[in-house]
């Protein structure tokens, strides 16, 4: 049996961060998992830059609910919940995504949790389990699944890797250069039909 793992952020919805960025005018923000591969660092980067300008969740929750699937995610997901089991597996944040989740009709997701003070504030973050993307997978296939992963950024690679077939989805330049073995897509239309292809 096969299980579809895919990544939220770049491939379902647009980066919350770079929507963040954007609407509090602080560039820095705007640095993602495309940037960053230690996801550790860019966190605590981030956290670091959400105190100097005095922005708690309440104000990044105000920025997500704006946010809307990527044109075409939504029918993407339906068609490939058809053909099997579907999770998708994030770095986000359970405070973050649920708004989310309930634009791409409640698929299951796992993800990570913030640490919030009484007033607000983003004090730190508790990562699901170490490695999360590629331990997932690996759990998975530990209960018996096929797993068959797709994803844009340097933390889902692992996840990729470690999977029967692996895709990269709207990906930098970069990592399709260092990365050719993975065939890249940039439309849903033809993700599905490798993911299909993959299963038969």
């Amino acid at each position: 049996m096969y299980i579809v793992c895919l990544d939220l952020e770049g491939v379902l919805v647009p980066e919350i961060w770079i929507a963040v960025a954007e609407a509090t005018n602080i560039p820095e923000l705007k640095k993602t998992t495309r940037d960053e591969p230690d996801y550790n660092k860019l966190m605590n980067y981030r956290l670091a830059i959400l105190k100097e300008h005095g922005l708690g969740l309440k104000e990044i929750q105000d920025v997500i609910a704006t946010i809307d699937p990527m044109p075409g995610a939504l029918e993407f997901l339906n068609k490939l919940r058809e053909l099997g089991q579907v999770i998708i597996i994030s770095d986000t944040f359970a405070q973050f995504a649920k708004p989310l989740m309930k634009k791409l009709g409640w698929p299951t997701l796992l993800c990570n949790e913030l640490i919030v003070a009484d007033d607000g504030e983003i004090t730190g973050f508790k990562m699901r389990c170490e490695r999360s993307k590629y331990t997932t997978v690996r759990a998975l296939q530990s209960a018996g699944l096929e797993t068959i992963a797709s994803g844009d950024s340097f933390n889902d690679l692992e996840m990729i890797k470690a999977s029967k077939a692996g895709f990269l989805f709207k990906s930098t330049e970069q990592i399709k250069a260092d990365y050719p073995q993975f065939p890249a897509f940039e439309e849903y239309d033809d993700l599905y039909e490798a993911i299909k292809n993959a299963m038969d």
